[in-house]
């Protein structure tokens, strides 16, 4: 409690820069989650219509969950230099692959009888996209944002290796100079982030779920 207590007034003391810290952090994880929900949902829909390419593509995907975000950092440091646009571009890339193969789990998984009622009723294959399969995939695809949002929010924290700020900045100067109030300022706020993301978006996937 000692130290929980020493953390707090240390936080206190550079509250300006905390702030600033936890600001820039948030933008970082949920602008790069909205712009992989963008590109990477759209991708999964695809992927999951199948062909030649489909299979290939979730490959992919996969095999890119086991790259480590600080060695994409690092490897487009030469492309983009420091600060934020490396960042944002590893958080996006990083956030792909659950939203890519849950957007493919989930409209797989739809009931092709309930496809083929709608297609029965008149409906187009816009329509039954829109209308059916989509929300009824939709409580899978909002799981695999949740796993995105926390495996962006923790490794965000990385951002500080390359001048981008954040959180992180706290997390490796604690390490650095063996200070463990600058490191849990840095690391307690990046576990509450990500427990509320978890949370948030775990309520949204069980609302999103139809009654059985």
């Amino acid at each position: 409690m000692d130290l929980l207590s020493r953390t707090w007034q240390y936080i206190l003391a550079n509250q300006a820069r905390f702030l600033d810290a936890v600001r820039v952090h948030l933008e970082l994880s949920f602008g790069a989650l909205l712009i992989a929900i963008l590109i990477f949902v759209p991708l999964g829909v695809l992927v999951s219509r199948g062909g030649p390419a489909a299979s290939g593509a979730l490959a992919l995907v996969a095999g890119a969950r086991v790259i480590p975000s600080l060695a994409v950092l690092f490897l487009l440091l030469p492309v983009m230099g420091l600060g934020n646009g490396p960042a944002l571009v590893a958080l996006v890339l990083l956030a792909g692959p659950p939203l890519v193969l849950n957007t493919d789990a989930g409209l797989r998984a739809v009931d092709p009888a309930v496809q083929e009622a709608a297609r029965g009723m008149g409906l187009t294959s816009w329509q039954v996209f829109r209308r059916v399969s989509f929300p009824l995939a939709l409580p899978v695809i909002v799981g695999g944002a949740r796993s995105a949002a926390v495996e962006v929010i923790g490794s965000a924290t990385l951002a500080a290796f390359i001048g981008a700020g954040g959180l992180g900045q706290f997390i490796t100067s604690g390490l650095t100079l063996l200070d463990p109030r600058m490191l849990l300022a840095g690391a307690v706020p990046v576990t509450m982030i990500a427990l509320s993301s978890e949370v948030a978006l775990g309520l949204l996937e069980r609302r999103l779920t139809p009654a059985r």
